[in-house]
C-alpha cells in the first residue's frame, strides 16, 4: 500500500478537508485521489500497479525522487488544471492542498519538502502508458460502484477526435530550415565542447541559410511577372547552402570520431547530426522535385515534423475543411460518461477500427448492450460481426438505404441510441479542457503517456463530482433531520 511518512503535526490524508461546493477543475479530481487513498481496496490494487515499474529494483528507502503516489498526485493534477511543468512546480511546493494530498505539506510554520522542476519532470514521466490504463479501469469500475450500478447494460459510444502535436504549420522549405540549423546548433555544440574546426563562422551559416528561407518564400508567395524565374534562382541558391552545411557536417562528423571514438555523448550526438542530416537530404529532395521540378509530392513520402515524426497531416472532412497536426485518439464513453476505452490511432481509416474496437470492450465487459458509432466506421462486414456479439449495434449505413436498413434505423430505440451518441462530442470536449487538446510532451511515447494520462484526470475528475454530489446530498440529510 501507499504509506506516506508525515512530519510531526502535519494532516493526514485521511482527514484533509477539500472543498465540495467549487467550481474549479482541481477539488473533485483531489477529491477522488483522497477517497483513492483512503480505500485500502484500491490503495493496494493502484499501489502494485504503479510502484514496481517505478521503483525498477531499487530500495524503497534511500534513494532520491518521489514516492509513487506523489508522482501519481502531480501528473493527474497537471492534466486536471491543463498546465505546464512551470505552474505545476508552484502547486508542488507552494499550494497547500495539493501538497497535503501529496503528504508533505509542513507543519508549525515550516513548508516541508519541496521539488525542483527537473525531479517532477523526470519522475512523471516514469509512469507508463500500460500503467496508466491499468490504474484507469480501476478508477472506471470504482465509478460505476458508486453509482450502485456495477452489472447494468452498458451502452457505449465511440468517436475519434486529434489531439494534436506541438508543432508549427509544415512546408518543405520551413523543414528544410529546420535540419539545417539543428546540424549548426550541434556544430556550435561541439565547436565549444570538443575544439571543433572550422566552424568559426557558424553565425554566418545560420544567418545566410535563414535568409535563404525567407527569400523562397517571399518568392513563393510573389505576384510579379518573373516569379517563375525568382523562384528558380532563390531556391537554387537555398538548396546549395543546405547541401554546403551537410557536406561540412559530414566532413566534421568523422573528424570528431577520429579524436574521440569511445565518448558515449559524442555517440549520443553523432546519433542526432546523422538524424538531422538525413532529414535535411530528404527535404533538399522534396524541394528540388517540388519547385524546380514542378512535380506534386506524393503524400506517403511527406514528413510533417522533424521533431515530433509521427506527426500526421488529418482533415476529417468536415465543412470548414480544418487541417490539424496530431494523430487521431478513438474515445469510447458510457451513459455515465466515464472513459472506458481508448487508443492513440495511427495511420488508420475509422472503417479498418470497428472490430478491433468491438473485441476491446467485449473483452473487459460481459454487459455491453449497445455500441454505437458514426457513418465513418460503417461496412457492411463490419456491421454484420458486431450484430453477432452484440444485441444493438447503432451504425448508420453510408448512402442509399433498403427497405429492411430503413426499418432498422426507423426503429424507435435505435433513434433514442442514435441521438444519445451526440454526448461523447460533449465528453470529448471536456477531455480537451484536461489537457487533451494539444501535447506538449515530445515523442510517440510521450504522446500516448500524456493521453493515457489526460483520460485518467477526466475520469478521477467524474468519479470526485459524483462524491461531491453524495456528500452534498449526505449534508441535507443532516439538516433536514
Amino acid at each position: 500500500m501507499f504509506n506516506i511518512q508525515y512530519e510531526l503535526g502535519s494532516q493526514p490524508i485521511e482527514e484533509l478537508q477539500i472543498p465540495i461546493n467549487s467550481r474549479d477543475e482541481l477539488p473533485p479530481t483531489l477529491l477522488a485521489l483522497q477517497y483513492l487513498y483512503k480505500t485500502p481496496e484500491l490503495n493496494e490494487k493502484v499501489c502494485k500497479i504503479i510502484n514496481p515499474k517505478i521503483r525498477r529494483g531499487k530500495k524503497q528507502t534511500g534513494k532520491k525522487g518521489m514516492p509513487g503516489w506523489q508522482i501519481l498526485v502531480l501528473a493527474t493534477v497537471r492534466m486536471a488544471l491543463n498546465t505546464d511543468y512551470d505552474q505545476l512546480l508552484i502547486h508542488a511546493n507552494y499550494n497547500w492542498l495539493v501538497r497535503s494530498i501529496m503528504g508533505v505539506a509542513g507543519s508549525f510554520g515550516h513548508l516541508g519538502k519541496t521539488y525542483g522542476l527537473q525531479t517532477i519532470k523526470d519522475n512523471v514521466r516514469l509512469l507508463a502508458e500500460e500503467d496508466i490504463n491499468k490504474v484507469n479501469d480501476l478508477v472506471v469500475s470504482f465509478g460505476h460502484q458508486l453509482i450502485h450500478k456495477k452489472n447494468e447494460p452498458l451502452r457505449i459510444k465511440s468517436d475519434t477526435y486529434v489531439l494534436e502535436s506541438n508543432v508549427h504549420f509544415p512546408t518543405d522549405l520551413n523543414l528544410l530550415w529546420d535540419s539545417s540549423r539543428k546540424i549548426i546548433d550541434v556544430m556550435r555544440y561541439c565547436k565549444k565542447n570538443y575544439k571543433l574546426q572550422g566552424w568559426k563562422k557558424v553565425k554566418y551559416w545560420n544567418s545566410k541559410l535563414k535568409n535563404s528561407q525567407r527569400s523562397c518564400s517571399k518568392a513563393c508567395s510573389s505576384t510579379s511577372k518573373s516569379k517563375e524565374e525568382t523562384i528558380r534562382s532563390k531556391v537554387t541558391e537555398y538548396l546549395k547552402d543546405a547541401r554546403a552545411v551537410v557536406e561540412k557536417s559530414e566532413e566534421s562528423k568523422r573528424a570528431l570520431l577520429r579524436a574521440n571514438p569511445f565518448d558515449i555523448k559524442l555517440i549520443g550526438l553523432i546519433y542526432s547530426i546523422e538524424y538531422y542530416q538525413e532529414m535535411a537530404i530528404k527535404h533538399i529532395d522534396l524541394v528540388r522535385r517540388r519547385l524546380l521540378e514542378g512535380e506534386k509530392i506524393p503524400q506517403s513520402e511527406k514528413v510533417y515534423s522533424i521533431f515530433e515524426p509521427h506527426t500526421e497531416w488529418i482533415s476529417k472532412g468536415k465543412l470548414n475543411k480544418k487541417v490539424e497536426l496530431g494523430l487521431k485518439v478513438l474515445v469510447s464513453t458510457d451513459q455515465h460518461h466515464f472513459i472506458v476505452d481508448h487508443k492513440v490511432i495511427q495511420g488508420q481509416a475509422d472503417s479498418s477500427l470497428t472490430i478491433e474496437l468491438a473485441d476491446r470492450l467485449l473483452a473487459k465487459f460481459n454487459n455491453l448492450y449497445s455500441l454505437s458509432i458514426d457513418k465513418g466506421f460503417y461496412s457492411k462486414e463490419n456491421k454484420e460481426l458486431l450484430s453477432l456479439e452484440i444485441p444493438k449495434v447503432i451504425l448508420p449505413k453510408k448512402g442509399k438505404k433498403n427497405k429492411k436498413e430503413q426499418e432498422e434505423e426507423s426503429d424507435k430505440e435505435f433513434k433514442k441510441l442514435r441521438h444519445a451518441h451526440s454526448a461523447v462530442e460533449a465528453n470529448i470536449n471536456q477531455l480537451e479542457h484536461n489537457g487533451l487538446d494539444r501535447c506538449p510532451d515530445k515523442g510517440l511515447d510521450g504522446f500516448k503517456r500524456y493521453t493515457s494520462l489526460g483520460i485518467l484526470s477526466y475520469n478521477l475528475h467524474r468519479v470526485g463530482k459524483l462524491l461531491m454530489a453524495k456528500s452534498k446530498q449526505e449534508e441535507k440529510q443532516q439538516q433536514a433531520a
